[in-house]
């Protein structure tokens, strides 16, 4: 009568981009997106989906990226957003800031930008809220 919703489990694979495959473009998914080729543009998971993102050691990605989980073990040229976790492997290269929530860096992995925390733009936010209050009050 009522049909269940598919469970994702990790490191599921329900889209593959191939080594010789290029994108020019934004690229919106949902579950696990596996990429061996080359993506030119946004990779932006569904909003309230489950989805895992994982760039391959060949592959490589030239535009923001924002995913729950994102796994990087190949070249990303721009920022990345990760709701729930990122994990940089040994072979990752990344040439941008990376925003997350829980980060696990490998040796041999580059970042070159800064490691944001997720809660530390909303602590800011609130400390300038803050002084703000602060200064009306002294008014």
């Amino acid at each position: 009568m009522f049909k269940s919703k598919p469970v994702q489990i990790d490191g599921q694979v329900d889209t593959l981009i191939g080594a010789q495959v290029v994108i020019h473009g934004d690229l919106r998914f949902s579950g696990g997106l596996y990429v061996e080729g080359r993506i030119v543009g946004k990779v932006i998971a569904e909003e309230g989906q489950r989805a895992t993102i994982t760039l391959a050691e060949n592959g490589s990605i030239e535009g923001e990226v924002r995913a729950p989980v994102v796994i990087l073990n190949g070249r990303l040229d721009g920022d990345v957003y990760a709701s729930e976790r990122i994990e940089l492997a040994a072979k990752a290269r990344v040439q941008g800031n990376v925003h997350y929530q829980v980060v696990e860096m490998l040796a041999g992995s580059v970042l070159t930008g800064r490691l944001i925390h997720a809660g530390a733009h909303e602590a800011a936010h609130a400390l300038s809220e803050a002084d703000l209050d602060a200064a009306a009050v002294l008014r």
